[in-house]
């Protein structure tokens, strides 16, 4: 699949601010971030903006943006729509317990109940993300029992590593927020890993001869091109990324996106207090620029059966 910019932004911007809101929502429930102002209105501005450009990003791959909205109707039967309305639902608990914690100087007790609710509500969003990928049938790659906890995973861990910085900088239970982090990093490579490791070893979900359905008669090939110059199936679903360029990302991935934020994370536990904040703050960078890698691999291994139709042997 071709990795489209926008969607790549959306997904890991927003699985960040997700799993920022989720640990501020959760850490100002429970007493482990106090109601300090700057905590909260730097917390919340990063959470929440992370959140929306990413929402918005989404909008730029669409053929008619304006038309975005409509797509909320469908969240019977679509997990993009359902992802639509989880996000908007999960603004109005989010919004309140900022408004909470930046104006009236609260984050737990009634305020702290919406941060819960706005802490489920960002769980339920990066599962809805997750599951768009997960239910399509017509790509092996993306339809795996991983590919949701991968999401889940990596929102958290990115997450985890603002929350660290931010509770080192502003107060807070820093070093939880620390540790967490360190746990959330070994969690996603695992499951990463996991995850690749089986995308590679798992057999085609279609060759030429099931997509025709001509098998019975043995080898299928190509005999013409169903078009004479690329148009939009081929660029858009026939994307492939050379085996030893992935096995190479893969590698940056795992170095820029855990190794290097990891080392960082432990630099900044033995340095503790105000002195902590600089390799945080480049652990949470590293992190998030390891995670955009990951997810262009994402979309860059994947196989669409339809490439079958044009020339590939299996998908």
């Amino acid at each position: 699949m071709h990795p489209a910019a926008s969607v790549i932004f959306f997904t890991t911007a927003s699985g960040a601010g997700y799993g920022l809101l989720f640990l501020l929502g959760l850490g100002g429930a429970f007493g482990l971030m106090p109601p300090d102002l700057g905590l909260g209105l730097v917390g919340q501005t990063v959470a929440l903006g992370l959140i929306t450009a990413g929402l918005m990003a989404s909008t730029f791959h669409l053929g008619r943006p304006e038309r975005a909205w409509r797509a909320l109707s469908q969240w019977r039967s679509s997990w993009l729509s359902r992802e639509g309305v989880a996000a908007v639902a999960t603004y109005a608990p989010a919004g309140l317990f900022a408004l909470g914690w930046v104006v009236f100087g609260e984050n737990r007790g009634v305020w702290g109940v919406l941060g819960v609710l706005a802490a489920l509500g960002a769980v339920a969003t990066v599962v809805c993300t997750g599951m768009i990928y997960a239910s399509l049938p017509t790509i092996r790659q993306w339809r795996h029992p991983l590919t949701v906890p991968g999401y889940l995973a990596i929102a958290l861990y990115t997450g985890a590593l603002w929350a660290a910085l931010l509770t080192a900088a502003f107060g807070g239970a820093a070093t939880l927020f620390l540790w967490l982090a360190v746990l959330a990093g070994v969690a996603a490579a695992a499951v990463k890993a996991a995850y690749w490791r089986a995308i590679d070893s798992a057999p085609a979900a279609a060759t030429a001869e099931t997509a025709t359905g001509l098998g019975h008669l043995g080898r299928v090939r190509l005999l013409e091109a169903p078009s004479t110059s690329r148009n939009y199936v081929m660029r858009e679903m026939g994307y492939r990324v050379a085996r030893k360029h992935a096995t190479k990302l893969r590698a940056i991935a795992g170095l820029l996106g855990v190794a290097a934020p990891l080392a960082l994370l432990l630099v900044g536990a033995a340095v503790g207090g105000d002195g902590a904040v600089v390799p945080l703050f480049l652990a949470a960078l590293a992190g998030s620029a390891g995670a955009v890698v990951e997810r262009w691999l994402f979309f860059a291994e994947a196989t669409h059966v339809v490439t079958t139709y044009y020339g590939a042997e299996a998908a």
